[in-house]
């Protein structure tokens, strides 16, 4: 419970986690891939991007 107390005062100060950054950047690059015209694995990048968001988060909680 601490550490997503800790989660809490970063993101009341303004400051965004890596994981939310990561993720902010994925939807940024998903609409952009939408956008292109190619063909991509759409469940493929969503099922890499929770995986990493995951991992980040697990880091973010040991830093604290």
């Amino acid at each position: 419970m601490a550490a997503s107390g800790t989660v809490g005062s970063k993101r009341s100060s303004g400051a965004k986690t890596p994981s939310e950054e990561f993720s902010a950047f994925c939807e940024t690059e998903f609409e952009r891939r939408l956008n292109s015209g190619q063909e991509f694995d759409e469940g493929l990048y969503r099922k890499a991007k929770e995986m990493v968001i995951d991992r980040l988060m697990r880091l973010e909680r040991e830093e604290n």
